[in-house]
This record gives structure tokens, C-alpha cells and sequence, in this order.
């Protein structure tokens, strides 16, 4: 797969249809995709939390983590993919959480 360069600038909390929630470290096209996916009923709802977040060694290194491993979803998606972290990937995510004071 070739490596995405998606630059991440926002939070957002997904909720899952089962009604559990996650955080993700994403874009504006990552939270249009999340919108399209709420319309067709693959997840229940996205919610940006924080806009503009810092361009921290946390965020470089997560999206390296992403882009390396998935590509963003098209609009002609017939369902949501959630973005399965390692442990290394996830305290990335946690960091990146308490940096912006979210969570």
C-alpha cells in the first residue's frame, strides 16, 4: 500500500453503533468521511471535540502510524473502518488526549 500524507488537525469522539465511544486523531476529510458514515448508518455519530490541535511529535508520529498502515475511505464506502491501534499507536493517542486536554 502506498503511504498516505494525511496531515491530522482535529479530535473527534466517534460513537459506534452499539453506543460505544472512541477518540481519533483525524482531518476535515477524515470528519466528512465519519458524517457520510453516520448518514448511511455504519456508525452512529461523530463529534469534533477540538479543532486546530498542535502539530506535536505525538501527532507527527501517529499519522506516520496511520498513513503507513490504512487509507483514508472513499465516498463510496459500504461500511466504517475503525482504525485498529497497536499499543504503541494507542499511548500515542492518550498522549496526544492529554496534550489538548481532551478525555
Amino acid at each position: 500500500m502506498e503511504e498516505q500524507h494525511e496531515v491530522f488537525t482535529l479530535i473527534e469522539e466517534i460513537t459506534r453503533n452499539d453506543g460505544t465511544k472512541y477518540y481519533e486523531i483525524g482531518n476535515m476529510v477524515h470528519n466528512g468521511r465519519a458524517e457520510l458514515a453516520a448518514e448511511r448508518g455504519y456508525i452512529k455519530e461523530v463529534r469534533i471535540l477540538k479543532l486546530n490541535i498542535p502539530h506535536s511529535q505525538n501527532v507527527i508520529n501517529y499519522e506516520h502510524f496511520i498513513n503507513t498502515h490504512y487509507q483514508m475511505q472513499d465516498e463510496s464506502m459500504d461500511h466504517w473502518e475503525e482504525w485498529k491501534r497497536t499499543p504503541e499507536a494507542d499511548q500515542l493517542v492518550k498522549a496526544i488526549l492529554r496534550e489538548n486536554r481532551v478525555g
